[in-house]
């Protein structure tokens, strides 16, 4: 037996790829997307209801990860990426078919399109479906997960002087909080846990069409070193 789906939507997010995305939905608030909408789920009967709605569940494909009946244990990045779990233990993008689920701020809904924040979904992702999120049986008081019993500890961001007056000049032409996205996206720490880093050794990411460098002068500090504009290819 099998199925086919066709996507209802395609996100445009700031995250050009994956390292650096917050590895769960609103880690990141100023993490932002347009969920661009396709025939015939553009039209306004689709979308009625939603006004007044607050947050989403995206149903949607790693459409750049891969996938199948080889991913039996994988290797979490809440666990320190050196781990192995059970598939259906874990949130890792290795899944036996590839499908994710995030919830999202819906922020507005403009032009057959929906406006999102807190994503932590690749740009080009293809949404699946979309479902209300409900406060009264979405949220379970007495849930527990003891692999994840809390939200990760953040660390310390800094920057130079120069790296943060490139990000603001970026955030004004953007108009996007962008500075505030960087220090939210690398304060979660998006190297491996089990990697030391050497204080001589950059790391970078790019965020919209800006690339971030940073390093770690201390194993629990990062200091942004640049923001610039990405070289066309």
């Amino acid at each position: 037996m099998s199925w086919q789906f066709e996507p209802v939507g395609i996100i445009h997010s700031c995250f050009a790829e994956k390292f650096a995305i917050p590895r769960q939905p609103l880690l990141a608030p100023a993490a932002t997307a347009r969920l661009e909408l396709l025939p015939p789920y553009h039209q306004p009967e689709a979308l009625e209801g939603l006004q007044g709605v607050s947050h989403l569940w995206l149903i949607f494909v790693f459409h750049a990860a891969a996938s199948g009946p080889q991913h039996l244990r994988v290797r979490p990045p809440r666990l320190g990426g050196n781990q192995r779990i059970g598939v259906f233990a874990s949130r890792a993008t290795h899944r036996p078919n590839p499908i994710g689920q995030s919830v999202v701020r819906l922020e507005g809904i403009e032009n057959g399109q929906l406006l999102l924040s807190g994503v932590d979904l690749l740009d080009g992702t293809p949404v699946l479906d979309i479902k209300p999120y409900v406060p009264y049986a979405d949220a379970i008081d007495d849930a527990i997960n003891p692999l994840a019993p809390q939200p990760p500890e953040a660390i310390a961001v800094t920057w130079t002087d120069a790296a943060r007056e490139e990000a603001q000049q970026h955030q004004d032409r953007l108009r996007q909080p962008l500075v505030a996205l960087i220090e939210q996206c690398l304060s979660q720490d998006p190297k491996p846990a089990y990697q030391q880093p050497a204080p001589d050794r950059e790391y970078g990411v790019q965020l919209w069409d800006v690339n971030v460098r940073w390093h770690y002068p201390h194993s629990d500090q990062i200091r942004i070193l640049s923001v610039r504009q990405a070289t066309l290819t």
